[in-house]
């Protein structure tokens, strides 16, 4: 893994609780991430749900953030993201790190998530994390005016 590199500005990094105040920095790099990103309400749903949620900051600069629901015994992972001026740098690592931090401390067993089968820089993430394939979800994720993409269900043990 590569040295984490923040803004060379930057003087602090760190996790806030993403809060709705944070949508207007977060939106901007969800938009840029991904050809099908979340919308505004679903981070809203995700937070009036009281679901895990953190942003990594490098002073007021989003480096990334991630959503988990928490279950019985088991966390699901619904969204990561690094901002793309800042991927293959390792802060999805630390990111994972923080949510696997949190969810044992929750008395879950198991981290769950589905990443898109196209999306080979997930998967090589997850699986070197040490995440394990268990499953697909077919025509899980929209992709393109009438099609779907297939998901890659993935679990790892806490």
């Amino acid at each position: 893994m590569s040295a984490l590199l923040a803004p060379p500005h930057a003087s602090e990094v760190r996790f806030e609780t993403l809060t709705p105040d944070w949508l207007d920095a977060v939106m901007p790099v969800e938009l840029a991430a991904y050809a099908h990103p979340w919308s505004r309400a679903n981070f809203q749903d995700a937070l009036a749900a009281g679901y895990q949620a953190q942003i990594l900051l490098a002073d007021d600069t989003v480096l990334g953030y991630f959503v988990a629901m928490r279950g019985v015994d088991e966390v699901h992972l619904l969204n990561i993201t690094v901002a793309p001026a800042y991927q293959g740098q390792g802060w999805s690592h630390l990111m994972l790190d923080a949510l696997a931090l949190w969810s044992r401390g929750q008395k879950a067993q198991w981290l769950w998530l589905e990443a898109r089968v196209g999306n080979h820089r997930a998967l090589h993430v997850y699986t070197r994390y040490g995440f394990n394939r268990v499953g697909m979800r077919k025509d899980y994720y929209p992709n393109g005016p009438g099609r779907r993409e297939h998901a890659i269900v993935m679990s790892m043990p806490l």
